[in-house]
């Protein structure tokens, strides 16, 4: 053997080429629907009240209000929660993974 190392892959590395081969990517018509979101229109949970754009959660939704509509009061109880209003973003198509591990 000469001075070269041999490779060694570090488990980050092992875990997400794990996760590209065994993940369900979910092709065809229900998997593009999925990827859009579903019913709900996005996998981001919270939409603005007055711009509809979408945020995950309420503190982003706070920083979105302070930055976009400085001038309006923010009102916690007037943001739409999109995943209760159409009972959940997704069917999880591309969510869920493989079955075989």
């Amino acid at each position: 053997m000469g001075k070269a190392k041999p490779a060694k892959h570090t488990s980050a590395e092992l875990a997400a080429k794990a996760a590209a081969a065994l993940t369900n990517k979910g092709g065809g018509a229900a998997g593009k629907q999925d990827r859009l979101g579903g019913k709900a229109g996005s996998h981001a949970k919270y939409r603005c009240y007055i711009c509809a754009q979408m945020v995950p959660d309420m503190k982003t939704m706070q920083v979105h209000f302070e930055a976009k509509h400085p001038k309006l009061t923010y009102e916690a109880d007037k943001v739409v929660d999109m995943h209760a209003l159409m009972g959940g973003s997704t069917q999880g198509v591309a969510i869920r993974g493989s079955t075989k591990k």
